[in-house]
């Protein structure tokens, strides 16, 4: 049974698969951060931007596999092109394990998932997009993205330059000093070219 805060079909809006067609599959719960507010000051991701808490989001509730796969294949829009899903949280790996993997692929949908690297992944997931936090042991080096929100206190995105992935983004932190934030994250890819700019899309876009 896998708990789920939210399942929609929209447009991937960060990173390398920004403006791709997927349904998202927002696990709720995650392992560095409750998600209840009164917890945050003491959370050791402070700023996260993503209500993760509880299964009552749209489509939310508690799913066996099956019941999970039919949801999906319900919400899928683009009816000529393979189903994707993006499995995020919170921390998707805290549930999705492999029988969740292989009942995916045996469905042939590709599998997408966000994750903040401290749990290893089950074996057959298509993408892998890693965001590390500061003061975590990262566990996952090998992938297709890594996505540092930036800046953040005590991470320095040049101690991943030597993991395993093909793409390497600075994304600006989403918050009261976002301006400043921008303007950091543009500064570091400049100075560093091996890292490319990420942008939250469907903030700007005002799309889900």
């Amino acid at each position: 049974m896998y708990r789920i805060k939210e399942i929609y079909f929209t447009q991937q809006g960060e990173g390398a698969n920004t403006g791709k067609d997927f349904v998202f599959i927002r696990f709720s719960g995650c392992n560095l951060w409750s998600g209840k507010e009164s917890n945050r000051a003491s959370a050791i991701c402070k700023f996260c931007d993503t209500d993760f808490y509880g299964t009552d989001g749209v489509n939310g509730g508690v799913y066996q596999a099956d019941k999970l796969i039919e949801k999906v294949k319900s919400l899928w829009l683009s009816k000529e092109q393979k189903i994707s899903v993006v499995l995020t949280g919170g921390e998707p790996l805290l549930q999705a394990d492999q029988n969740l993997i292989d009942t995916l692929k045996s469905n042939n949908i590709f599998i997408a998932i966000e994750t903040n690297g401290t749990l290893l992944p089950p074996q057959g997931i298509d993408w892998i997009c890693m965001s590390p936090k500061a003061n975590t042991d990262i566990k996952l080096r090998r992938g297709n993205e890594i996505k540092i929100v930036f800046p953040q206190e005590d991470i320095d995105p040049l101690d991943f330059s030597h993991y395993d992935y093909d793409y390497f983004f600075i994304q600006p932190m989403d918050s009261k000093n976002q301006d400043q934030n921008i303007n950091q994250s543009v500064s570091f890819c400049r100075k560093h070219p091996r890292w490319e700019l990420s942008l939250q899309t469907h903030k700007i876009l005002g799309i889900r």
